[in-house]
């Protein structure tokens, strides 16, 4: 069977850059700032753009184009570009494309650090933004002027899992002439892939779920070639270059992204329908449960829920820090998508600096518990959860 009819699945894992001398069955560790050329009009060439060949591990390295190529081969996209972390990717993927007098349109659920750059240093040089209501996409024509270039935003949502139609946005945004920026880290491509949706550019935290293990930071911003070229010339200068060593890392991860994000997805379906009956849970947020508002939504661009379950605390943030102190299992910190669960308080951590109005715009309550769903068995995540409801009650 050709390559080109493999699953997603076999063309992640058989995806690998070419072999050296040693004819080494797994990929080597390419730990280099720069690289050597046979002679002098070799070099010429190659700076000149007329031939093609590693510079410098700021523009590119063999580590970080196996996983520029696996990604993707995941998400069905012509090129990609590796960066440093999940933020730098985000930065790329508005500063290649807009400038001074444009337009930002963006989903009001977004990260915590994402909204700062949107709402704190865009307006610095220029650039204004507009944030619409996930829950009511009729606003997003609404807002579109003639400045606008660009319209971001992730689904699932961080932390509230607001849902909303990629396709349905990407049509919204191409009858303007708009890009349609989607970050898909909450999903992964194992589960949504939002190119064939109609996504122009992807971009991804790897650090959260690519990674699976809590190791490395990582970033990428994934497009048609064109689009990535002027990501690349921006990155090449400002210099937000993934490491060798981390990008090594994230290819390995990704053998195993599918096979994970099943378990995570699995566990998580589970989690949420036994917390929806638990006495001290006012609301569970799932996107595969059905009294998700947007599940019809979710059961059709997903393949599954993904690893994410939030549940509202009927004590509110009281009986939230009670409940956080009184886990023994689960881990409290500031990063998801780990094989350990973590549990963690989205107003007070992740997504501190929005005021409390727009916390609670887009769901983010004084009580909202996130976990991150892990590998364990799942009966023992609950034990875990159940105990500490338990102790917070009192």
């Amino acid at each position: 069977m050709h390559s080109s009819h493999w699953h997603p699945e076999t063309r992640v894992i058989r995806t690998r850059y070419a072999s050296t001398e040693a004819r080494e069955h797994s990929v080597p560790l390419f730990l280099t700032s720069s690289f050597c050329y046979p002679d002098a009009e070799t070099m010429r060439a190659v700076f000149a753009d007329e031939q093609e060949a590693y510079i410098y591990s700021r523009f590119s390295n063999p580590n970080v184009d196996e996983f520029v190529q696996r990604m993707c081969a995941l998400e069905g996209a012509e090129d990609g570009f590796a960066t440093a972390s999940g933020m730098s990717a985000v930065f790329a993927s508005i500063m290649a494309f807009l400038q001074q007098g444009d337009h930002l349109l963006s989903s009001a659920a977004i990260f915590g650090s994402t909204h700062t750059l949107f709402s704190k240093y865009l307006p610095k040089w220029g650039i204004r933004c507009d944030e619409f209501d996930m829950r009511h996409p009729e606003q997003i024509e609404k807002l579109i002027r003639p400045e606008t270039k660009m319209i971001f935003l992730e689904t699932p949502s961080n932390p509230g899992l607001d849902i909303i139609d990629i396709k349905q946005v990407a049509e919204i945004a191409h009858a303007h002439g708009l890009l349609l920026n989607v970050d898909n880290c909450f999903a992964t491509p194992a589960l949504q892939q939002p190119i064939a949706l109609g996504a122009d550019l992807v971009v991804h935290s790897a650090t959260k779920w690519i990674d699976g293990q809590g190791r490395v930071l990582g970033g990428i911003v994934l497009g048609k070639k064109a689009l990535i070229h002027e990501v690349y010339l921006l990155c090449r200068t400002m210099g937000p270059s993934l490491s060798p060593f981390n990008a090594w890392m994230l290819s390995r991860s990704l053998e195993t992204l599918h096979l994970r994000m099943q378990q995570h997805s699995a566990n998580a379906w589970e989690l949420a329908r036994r917390l929806q009956s638990h006495p001290s849970v006012r609301e569970v947020r799932y996107p595969f449960l059905e009294s998700h508002p947007q599940y019809a939504i979710a059961r059709k661009q997903m393949t599954a829920g993904g690893g994410i379950v939030c549940f509202e605390l009927k004590g509110g943030l009281a009986q939230g820090k009670r409940f956080l102190d009184a886990l023994q299992m689960l881990s409290l910190t500031a990063n998801l998508g780990d094989t350990r669960s973590i549990a963690s308080h989205p107003a007070s951590t992740t997504h501190a600096k929005l005021t409390e109005e727009e916390r609670l715009a887009v769901g983010i309550t004084p009580g909202l518990i996130r976990i991150s769903v892990g590998l364990e068995h799942v009966d023992d995540i609950y034990a875990d959860i159940e105990q500490a409801l338990e102790k917070s009650e009192r």
